[in-house]
């Protein structure tokens, strides 16, 4: 591949065709259960065969594709098992993996970026790509100072790509929805549309690498690469190795790893803000790399949501509210927040019943993340019999809080799926103080 599939009409034929073969292989599953098949073999039959398709066809398109699979890996904690396991393998392959585009790609980016002598800037450079994901791939070079760098170039056709794919799986939201029940797609994709231009300028993404990484230096447990260059659809980083990411502790670490990395995880999560003014806003694990010493590595700025005040107050107290069960007290901050629209006959208790649960990890001094934890959470507000399904939908999420909510919800998909014990209040307590009353 010498770059991203460009044509829309390929690219949406190709997106077409993942419901169209769900619903063909169905059909045939429904054929072999007539011919005595059990029927639990035959449909975890169909939705390996389907996790397989989906998986290859994302990740060969890379784009807004591969971005949508990578939002969905961290979602799948939510989904009933029988619903997860068979799409899981295949899932969080795209955690930290993508197909790569060719070298001679590579080198007429950088001439155009970096100029005809670029490697006088860069004296080394590993033509093979160190990451690949879904905009950009990442190479090993040394710059001419001496320094280890990371090159990382943006594929060709990467804009076009990603809003044409964002904007053909929202209209393929209804019939996409089978290959991941329980997820609802169309608010993922707009908030993904909404903050595509800024994760495609690397300009904007170097400047608050630039950030973070002042704010970070000499932090003893988590580390942020400084900026060497810079240049359009090019970004040169400090290299640093790494023997694994986070998506390799999902899938392989020791309970004392799953723990020591979930809580470096939150505690740069919440620490972000108030050092920053910004939070990281892309948490799917291939962003979180693990240092030889324990240190976590954190990758990936482009997707960042500007918090000049840090996290928004008003979060903060409905979480506290509903922990101290202050019924009328929440309905008022809501209300006022336009979490409530005007008219809303939603009651005090009906609030405070439907938040609390997501306050439970705040209640005692550790809290243990699980899949099943957070697959109750999820059967809790999607039963369409329950109390709590009716307040969830008749809830509104103001759109300046809609990118911390994703956050937020990222990252319990990613704490459950790492299956981390966590000393989540005490963390809380030191950078958003605001949540437990302190303030």
């Amino acid at each position: 591949m010498t770059e991203l599939p460009r044509r829309a009409v390929s690219r949406t034929a190709r997106l077409a065709a993942l419901p169209l073969g769900f619903a063909g292989r169905t059909a045939a599953g429904t054929v072999r259960r007539l011919g005595g098949a059990p029927a639990e073999t035959v449909m975890s039959e169909v939705q390996q065969r389907t996790a397989e398709q989906l998986f290859k066809t994302l990740g060969d398109l890379k784009g807004g594709a591969m971005k949508m699979g990578q939002a969905l890996s961290i979602l799948e904690s939510a989904l009933p098992e029988e619903l997860a396991a068979p799409y899981r393998a295949q899932l969080t392959r795209l955690q930290d993996s993508a197909p790569p585009m060719q070298a001679a790609t590579v080198h007429h980016v950088l001439a155009s970026e970096l100029g005809t002598r670029w490697r006088s800037k860069l004296v080394e450079f590993d033509d093979d790509p160190a990451a690949a994901a879904s905009i950009g791939q990442v190479h090993r070079g040394r710059w001419s100072d001496g320094r280890e760098v990371a090159v990382k170039v943006q594929y060709p056709g990467a804009g076009e790509a990603l809003m044409s794919d964002l904007r053909q799986i929202g209209r393929l939201g209804r019939t996409v929805a089978p290959l991941v029940p329980g997820v609802d797609i169309k608010p993922l994709v707009e908030e993904m549309q909404a903050r595509a231009v800024d994760e495609l300028d690397y300009e904007l993404e170097a400047e608050a690498q630039h950030a973070f990484a002042e704010a970070f230096e000499g932090d003893p447990e988590i580390v942020v690469p400084g900026v060497v260059a810079v240049g359009g659809p090019v970004i040169v980083t400090e290299w640093l190795e790494s023997p694994a990411s986070l998506a390799s502790v999902i899938r392989e670490g020791t309970q004392e790893e799953r723990d020591h990395y979930g809580e470096l995880l939150v505690r740069f999560l919440f620490a972000g803000p108030s050092r920053t003014g910004m939070l990281h806003a892309d948490p799917h694990p291939g962003n979180f790399q693990v240092l030889a010493d324990g240190r976590l590595l954190v990758l990936d700025f482009g997707a960042v949501a500007r918090l000049p005040e840090g996290l928004p107050r008003p979060l903060s107290v409905m979480t506290r509210l509903a922990m101290q069960n202050r019924p009328d007290d929440l309905v008022a901050l809501m209300r006022n927040e336009g979490f409530l629209q005007p008219g809303s006959t939603l009651t005090g208790p009906d609030l405070v019943g439907y938040l609390a649960p997501f306050a439970e990890p705040l209640r005692t001094a550790t809290f243990h993340f699980t899949r099943r934890w957070l697959q109750r959470q999820a059967e809790r507000v999607g039963d369409v019999r329950s109390t709590n399904f009716d307040v969830g939908r008749r809830l509104n999420l103001p759109p300046q809080y809609l990118l911390v909510h994703r956050v937020s919800m990222g990252t319990l998909g990613v704490l459950c799926q790492l299956d981390a014990c966590v000393a989540l209040r005490a963390i809380v307590a030191r950078w958003n103080p605001a949540t437990l009353g302190e303030v």
